[in-house]
């Protein structure tokens, strides 16, 4: 299942933004700049959230976006499906080794594949990404650059003169 970097990008965003439920509004600079999103793409994904009723939002000066969905409930697939057309490809845009028997074979493993990875999408809620980043948070440590505390050694031995 192949899916735009605009769905990913959706994706993202929303992710930051649920994980700020309840905190302080997030201006669409500070959530591109998080999640390294072309403010061009990020502009047009927030309407889109917005207008699906996914997000709050206000104007001027303290202004921004809120997450206003219910994170337990939605899915990855129900963001996707804002942004992409998941019905099956057109009788148009077939190729012409798809009519032989090895084409319609492997077509039928493709479908299913991307039936699969429908499911799975459709089953991981934001509240579940949420945990896994979380997750990945804990397991990374810390960032580039930083520096890591260096155990104490063992306490050496002084050798009394005799």
């Amino acid at each position: 299942m192949r899916f735009s970097k605009k769905s990913e990008y959706a994706l993202r965003a929303l992710i930051e933004l649920t994980d700020q439920y309840n905190r302080k509004l997030l201006q669409r600079h500070e959530i591109g700049r998080k999640q390294n999103i072309p403010i061009e793409f990020l502009e047009q994904i927030l309407l889109t959230l917005k207008n699906a009723g996914l997000l709050s939002s206000r104007r001027g000066v303290g202004g921004g976006y809120r997450f206003a969905g219910n994170a337990r409930r939605l899915t990855l697939m129900d963001v996707i499906r804002l942004f992409e057309e998941l019905g099956t490809p057109d009788g148009d845009r077939r190729e012409p080794g798809e009519a032989t028997p090895v084409g319609q074979a492997l077509a039928s493993v493709l479908f299913e594949i991307d039936e699969i990875a429908k499911a799975t999408m459709s089953s991981i809620t934001l509240a579940t990404m949420l945990r896994l980043v979380g997750r990945q948070q804990r397991n990374s440590g810390p960032g580039p650059g930083a520096t890591r505390p260096v155990a104490p050694s063992a306490p050496q031995r002084r050798r009394r003169k005799s």
